[in-house]
């Protein structure tokens, strides 16, 4: 059988993030499901995109709850997994954007321009599964840590 000429943009399992610990990926997987990630190391020249089923909120403190900044822009996503009840989120989420704090109960997407201050990201409260997501339009989930 000839080799796919375009088959290699198509990404169907799993293949990273490569900079996270065994013992991050498995805080991770307490609270949620890592379905597909995309970045420069998956698919040589593409942005970085992630989606995840959040399934409760986490007992421990997690990366999503650190301040940081991107250099490039980034769309957040949280969305209803009722399609019954699309914009019901069914879940409270405390997300910050600079020095303010948004509570997220409907589905919603964030645009989160370059240098832009954003997160702490606490999943309050998950009363059915979120899917989220989040792209970035660098190669790579690169952040610089902000130090109040």
């Amino acid at each position: 059988m000839e080799k796919s000429k375009y088959g290699k943009y198509i990404v169907t399992k799993l293949q990273g993030p490569q900079n996270l610990t065994e013992e991050y990926k498995a805080l991770y997987a307490k609270y949620a499901k890592r379905i597909l990630w995309m970045d420069d190391n998956v698919v040589p020249g593409a942005f970085q995109m992630n989606c995840s089923w959040y399934l409760r909120p986490p007992q421990v403190k997690m990366n999503e709850a650190v301040a940081h900044t991107h250099d490039s822009d980034e769309i957040i996503g949280f969305f209803s997994g009722d399609p019954e009840k699309p914009y019901d989120l069914g879940a409270e989420i405390e997300f910050w954007l600079e020095d303010e704090m948004h509570i997220i109960t409907q589905s919603a997407m964030i645009f989160v321009p370059h240098g832009l201050k954003h997160c702490p990201l606490i999943l309050r409260r998950v009363d059915r599964p979120v899917f989220h997501f989040s792209v970035l339009t660098g190669s790579q989930y690169i952040y610089k840590q902000v130090q109040d």
